[in-house]
């Protein structure tokens, strides 16, 4: 609870190249859980493929990072890369020939689903009111995942994706979706003057409900690999990535919505 108004000052106060920096640790911290869950059997490949992993993320975002240490490298050569050490891996380090097609694939899985979608965080909060862009995003998050977790477990009746998340109810979903809605107006009513109210339900539905499915994407991956949580990073919260998964998926249409149509 305390690291919730810690991260808030801090991105109040943060230039763009420091939160630039918190994201790229985050990510990382996130592609060694995902990596840890995806190939158990693989454990030091973990650190060695979240280190290049992360290498994505200042190629995304090179007009927004100064050069520090190297010549900056095109977004396409480093997923190349990427490509080509996921291959040769795979294919100098077998394990189980008949499991070495999957394990190309999570690889290369892991370094889209983190440092791409997470690349959307920092190009939001380099936008005009960028720092209230990420307070909006969180708080469409937040409010939805609260809500939809009350609502749920006091009027879930119908399953809403058993198959991938027993727990989840249709009515916790629209639950979820009125929190977003209701936290989005509170803050164009407080801190966001700007946003017209049609604007901001439309967004706040939309923004809402992907950064639910972003969280049953994580539910499947994880009952697909056969674990509860991401990691123990966070005390009784799981992992990182279990922190992240609604973000990921909501980070990139609320940025399309402020960067193309606000």
């Amino acid at each position: 609870m305390i690291a919730l108004p810690l991260l808030l000052i801090f991105v109040q106060k943060s230039e763009t190249f420091a939160f630039f920096c918190l994201i790229l640790g985050i990510t990382a911290t996130g592609l060694l859980e995902f990596y840890r869950m995806a190939l158990p059997q693989r454990k030091c490949f973990g650190f060695v493929a979240a280190f290049a992993g992360s290498l994505l993320l200042p190629a995304l975002l090179q007009d927004l990072v100064p050069n520090l240490v190297f010549e900056r490298l095109p977004f396409s050569l480093c997923l190349t890369l990427l490509v080509l050490f996921s291959a040769l891996f795979s294919l100098f380090r077998i394990r189980d020939i008949k499991q070495s097609a999957g394990e190309t694939g999570l690889i290369l899985l892991g370094f889209l689903y983190l440092p791409l979608l997470m690349s959307y965080l920092v190009l939001l909060r380099d936008l005009d009111h960028g720092v209230k862009w990420i307070f909006l995003l969180l708080i469409i998050v937040m409010s939805g995942d609260t809500a939809a977790f009350y609502v749920g477990s006091t009027l879930g009746k119908r399953k809403l994706y058993p198959l991938v998340s027993p727990k989840k109810s249709v009515e916790g979903m629209i639950g979820g979706l009125a929190g977003s809605v209701i936290g989005t107006l509170l803050a164009g009513a407080t801190f966001f003057p700007e946003l017209a109210i049609a604007g901001a339900v439309a967004t706040a539905l939309i923004v809402g409900l992907l950064g639910q499915l972003g969280d049953l994407f994580e539910s499947l991956l994880k009952r697909s690999f056969g674990v509860k949580d991401s990691g123990i990073i966070i005390p009784g919260h799981g992992g990182m990535l279990d922190r992240l998964d609604s973000v990921l998926f909501a980070a990139p249409p609320l940025y399309i919505y402020a960067r193309y149509f606000f």
